[in-house]
Formats: structure tokens, C-alpha cells, sequence
């Protein structure tokens, strides 16, 4: 516990729950646009409030409770945020693209906003697995009450005490709460295993990934996927699964025509591979196009989401224009 100190301590106390809090509140909210709000909005509540905080809790207890209530009043104004495969079944991979541009759809985050660092490797491995673009959609499917206390409980390990008091309940409603949250997800979040490859093993394949885009090989583009993988592309409502329907989706449906039309730079987001695609303009030069995130299993690709929406770029330190290669 925190003893009480002079407000101009506030900033070098309270700044290294910054990435903590950021993670938490993109796990509610699904948004890295709202979850950067919602933490100088603690931030700024935190500093006003801190000359009646008296140490009964630490500080990290009490920034988590302005962070999840900021979250659970803001969850008010707004419905949960789906991936397209929330929606709906597959589509026909020729098929017309459908478009809800007005949808708030679940957007991805970059490692470098929530990373957990070098803490305890338990508790950083849990951190990470909980970012997973797909666990983070099967979130949006709790109640938010019931989403913050899975996350609290589980995910930054609170107590049932200390979950209690963040979110004003008692001890026996937030185990009720966690219990029918872990009922829900169970059957919302996805269930099949992943295979982790080494992490050599995995630059090969993300290799040949990036190799079959930018010679836009489809048949290279097909074998990367297993079987049953998926591809989706918000705010597309289109998705499909299966290797075959993805390579026939971008054939069908990019704008490419050739060696050197895309190219992919690499990222992280969700503690997943991702990729900024850049397609060929007319101006000769390399725009912005989409960002990957990509699922693996093995050596194979499983899933990606591909996020049309190029203000997440500058987010991942990508640029709106690439420089030609020498």
C-alpha cells in the first residue's frame, strides 16, 4: 500500500499503470480510439480526486476502479463492437462485398500500447492471451458488468475482495457474475487449439506470406491457410472460410494486378503478426490499403482480419505512403 504523498507525485506514482490501464480499457471497449480516451479521462480523474485518496487501497486498486466505472458508464452510450464473423454466416467468395461503415467495429491494438513488459512471466503470458483478437470479440458478447469482472478476476488477478470494491459489489455478486461470464464466453470464444510454431519456424512463414502477396501468386496466397481458415475484412459484413474461397475472395475482389502492386510492412497487434498492405495508386507510389492481423497454427495460417480503416495506421507507426525501395 501506497503511502499518501504531495499531488506533484502523483504522475511518477500513478505512470506505470499507464499500459495496464490502456489494456484494460481496450478489453471493455474493444476501441483503441475509446480506450485511449477512457485512460486520460482516469488519468484526469485520478489527479483531481488524489488529494482525498487516503492509501486504504493501493493505487493501482484505486486507478482501477476509475478506469472500470469511466468504462462501464461509457459502455452505456454504445453497443458491443463485432468482427463480421459476429454476424453472420459466411459469404460466396465472388460474391458483392457487403459495407456497414457505420457499425463500431472491434478494432485492433498494438503491442506497443499494452505490452506488459518484464513482469512476472505467468502474468505477462496471461496478459497477452487475453489481447487475442479473438478472445477480445468473444468479450463484447458479456454484459459489461460481467466483462469487467471476468477481466479483473482473471485477467489482472484481483481478488474477489478487491474486484468487490473497484466495482462497488459484494464478494458473493462478483463471484456470480464471474461465473456467469465464464458460461458465456465458454460458449462465444473460439475453441479450437492453436499450435504455436517456433519462433524461427514462424518468420519462414510469415516469409512466404508476405512473398506470395507481393508477387501476387494466388495460389502461393491460398496454400498459406489451412483448411477451414478464415478471412474477414470489416467494415466488409463479407466473410469467408475455407484456403480455396480466400484465394478466390482476392482474386475476385482485389484491386492488384500484379509483381509489386502490394507490399506488406510488418507490425504486431493483439501480441499477433500483423502487416500494413499497400497497394499500388496511380501515382506509382504505395498507399495505405489495410491492416492484417494474423492468426497462426502451426505453419499454416488460421484466421485474418483484415481492417480497412487506414486511421489505425499512424497507431502502428505506419505510414500513409511508402518510400520506393532502392
Amino acid at each position: 500500500m501506497e503511502d499518501h504523498v504531495p499531488d506533484q507525485d502523483f504522475a511518477r506514482l500513478a505512470d506505470p499503470y499507464r499500459r495496464e490501464l490502456y489494456a484494460h480499457c481496450y478489453r471493455m471497449l474493444g476501441s483503441v480510439h475509446d480506450a485511449e480516451d477512457l485512460v486520460q479521462e482516469t488519468y484526469l480523474r485520478a489527479w483531481k480526486a488524489y488529494d482525498r485518496f487516503e492509501g486504504r487501497s493501493s493505487l493501482r486498486t484505486w486507478l482501477h476502479r476509475i478506469a472500470t466505472m469511466a468504462c462501464l458508464t461509457a459502455l452505456e452510450q454504445r453497443g458491443r463492437r463485432p468482427l463480421p464473423t459476429g454476424l453472420g454466416g459466411p459469404s460466396e467468395p465472388e460474391g458483392r462485398l457487403g459495407e456497414r461503415p457505420e457499425l463500431p467495429w472491434l478494432e485492433p491494438v498494438p503491442d506497443a500500447l499494452v505490452d506488459a513488459g518484464d513482469g512476472d512471466p505467468g502474468t505477462v503470458v496471461v496478459a497477452r492471451e487475453s489481447l487475442r483478437l479473438a478472445l477480445v470479440a468473444a468479450l463484447q458478447y458479456l454484459q459489461p458488468r460481467q466483462r469487467a469482472v471476468l477481466v479483473l478476476r482473471e485477467v489482472l488477478r484481483f481478488s474477489a475482495a478487491e474486484t468487490a470494491e473497484i466495482m462497488d459489489l459484494s464478494v458473493p455478486a462478483v463471484n456470480s457474475l464471474l461465473q456467469r461470464a465464464r458460461a458465456q464466453l465458454a460458449r462465444s470464444a473460439p475453441t479450437e487449439e492453436r499450435v504455436e510454431a517456433p519462433r524461427a519456424e514462424q518468420k519462414q512463414v510469415l516469409d512466404r506470406y508476405v512473398a506470395a502477396f507481393e508477387n501476387y501468386d494466388i495460389g502461393g496466397i491460398t496454400s498459406m491457410f489451412t483448411a477451414d481458415a478464415v478471412w474477414e475484412m470489416p467494415p466488409y459484413t463479407t466473410w469467408v472460410r475455407g484456403a480455396e474461397n480466400i484465394g478466390r475472395l482476392i482474386e475476385t475482389n482485389c484491386p492488384a494486378q500484379g509483381t509489386g502492386d502490394m507490399r506488406l510492412v510488418p507490425s504486431r497487434a493483439n501480441g499477433q503478426p500483423a502487416f500494413g498492405l499497400y497497394m499500388r495508386g496511380a501515382d506509382g507510389r504505395h498507399h495505405a490499403f489495410h491492416l492484417q492481423v494474423l492468426d497462426l497454427s502451426g505453419g499454416s495460417v488460421a484466421h485474418v482480419a483484415a481492417f480497412f480503416d487506414t486511421t489505425l495506421f499512424p497507431r502502428f507507426g505506419l505510414p500513409a505512403v511508402l518510400e520506393d525501395r532502392p
